[in-house]
């Protein structure tokens, strides 16, 4: 099909990369962070989550967040909601759009959320349909479409079923995680052609965890057939959890450098990328686990 001409970065550091961090990170960080990110160009940038503070502590600021970024026309900084009680809480933090995330698998939605995939399913109609009554937009992720670390192997016909009962929910567009960063190119352009059977190529996007180094390869297998809308997270912040010392999110540094070299648009400022790199990096005590924003560092430093 050849590769799109532009492609919209979704940034998932300050929510997905910053929530599995042992030590809690201040509000006033997740602020200056999204603050830089806003700065470099990135035109979404999921910003917290309204979930039970009990299940995941380091989102419980989510609010504070909301309220202290400098939003700008045209940005859009969604927020994860599990339930109506999140709903609520992100509507009175003025959010502008909303992500309900299930899974492709029933051990890891039993585990993580705590239900099967149809209760998911029957709790997010609700949740949807209040938000769009709202005037937000809503985005679904999926897990472990490309395997889970409990059952091994997951089918695609699911995660292309599931795929569009996000789509009929009435979200805009689909994420599909590689949650435990398992898939490799092939694999990811088998998911890809499967999915969009039942779900347009252009309402999808890719979500790849780089456990086995694979992330940027799979994304160039799906830019291939297509899909123009990516994942990842500034820094690489966000192990895997599921893999002991396993390296999680894509580094939105690397994903934007491979665009950029393969002249396809962002709207990205790769310096000031690095730049937030670099603090986030800086406020969590260690280096950056991203190639490009280390070469950068480097090169600045030299």
């Amino acid at each position: 099909m050849g590769f799109p001409s532009r492609v919209k970065i979704v940034e998932v550091g300050p929510r997905d990369g910053l929530q599995n961090e042992s030590q809690p990170v201040p509000a006033s960080v997740k602020i200056a962070l999204i603050d830089r990110l806003t700065e470099a160009g990135l035109p979404v940038i999921e910003s917290g989550s309204f979930v039970s503070p009990k299940w995941v502590p380091q989102m419980a600021g989510s609010a504070e967040v909301m309220a202290g970024i400098r939003r700008k026309p045209g940005v859009s900084y969604p927020v994860l909601v599990p339930n109506m009680k999140g709903l609520e809480a992100a509507l009175a933090a003025g959010a502008d759009e909303i992500a309900i995330f299930g899974a492709a698998s029933e051990s890891f939605s039993q585990k993580n959320i705590n239900c099967s995939i149809a209760e998911s399913l029957a709790r997010f109609r609700p949740v949807a349909e209040s938000a769009l009554a709202n005037g937000l937009r809503v985005r679904g992720y999926l897990s472990c479409v490309l395997g889970c670390p409990y059952e091994g192997a997951v089918s695609s016909d699911v995660v292309a079923g599931l795929s569009a009962e996000l789509m009929a929910m009435g979200c805009y567009e689909v994420s599909l995680g590689d949650t435990i960063g398992v898939g490799t190119p092939g694999k990811a352009a088998a998911l890809l052609e499967r999915t969009a059977r039942d779900v347009p190529i252009d309402r999808l996007a890719v979500h790849f965890h780089d456990t086995y180094g694979q992330a940027l390869a799979n994304i160039y297998a799906a830019l291939e057939l297509g899909v123009a809308v990516v994942d990842s997270s500034v820094a690489g912040l966000g192990g895997c959890p599921y893999a002991k010392g396993a390296s999680g999110n894509i580094a939105t540094e690397d994903v934007v450098y491979m665009l950029d070299g393969l002249g396809i648009e962002t709207g990205i400022d790769l310096e000031a990328l690095v730049d937030a790199a670099l603090f986030i990096s800086q406020a969590l005590g260690r280096p950056p686990a991203s190639k490009v924003a280390c070469a950068i560092a480097g090169k600045r430093a030299a």
